[in-house]
């Protein structure tokens, strides 16, 4: 929970710094935006691939393990669909904003990117608020869903913040899971969100 109060704090921050006009134009530039967004795309490929549990869950990988993920795809995506008819932004744009599945930091600089700031803020938040849920609740999901609840609740979150509430509450059975289930997530975040940021 520290982790997400640390990057609100920081976005807070740089919102403050812009609005007060003490950071030099060069930060503001969209195209240095998009080169930090590939080094973040590269920093993210080389913890993936420097996880020395990487091979053992490709090696012992079940298909079965698969359907958690694509359950919470087709479950964040419904939520996100049923919500959006109440909301001003097009269902496209809340579908964009739902497919961070809690990957903030590069769901929102997407959106951003292709949306606006507005909605790019709006990403950012509720990502945010994906994780700080699960954080907060995932006992009593267990309790009320079942063990696979905090993991799909907790989206692409659940192989670093999340993983040791869903440990505590869901039991340590459900790592492998939530490992495989954050990977492939994280891996579908790029293109869920751009996606349906063209339309």
């Amino acid at each position: 929970m520290s982790s997400s109060l640390l990057i609100i704090t920081f976005f807070a921050a740089g919102m403050l710094l812009s609005w007060a006009g003490w950071l030099p134009s060069l930060l503001a530039d969209e195209a240095l935006t998009v080169w930090l967004l590939y080094a973040l795309m590269f920093t993210v490929g080389l913890s993936v691939g420097a996880d020395k549990r990487l091979r053992e869950i490709l090696r012992t990988l079940r298909p079965s393990v698969l359907l958690v993920p694509l359950a919470t795809t087709i479950g964040t995506f419904a939520g996100v669909a049923l919500v959006s008819l109440v909301l001003r932004y097009s269902i496209t744009e809340c579908l964009a904003v739902g497919a961070g599945f809690g990957y903030y930091s590069l769901s929102s600089v997407f959106i951003t990117q292709y949306k606006g700031a507005e909605l790019g803020t709006v990403a950012l938040l509720a990502n945010i608020l994906r994780e700080l849920i699960t954080l907060l609740g995932a006992g009593l999901m267990v309790r009320y869903c079942g063990k696979l609840a905090p993991v799909c609740a907790g989206g692409c979150t659940t192989t670093d913040t999340t993983l040791p509430v869903i440990t505590r509450f869901a039991g340590k059975d459900m790592v492998f899971i939530a490992i495989v289930h954050a990977m492939v997530l994280d891996l579908s975040v790029p293109l869920w969100v751009l996606f349906f940021c063209s339309f």
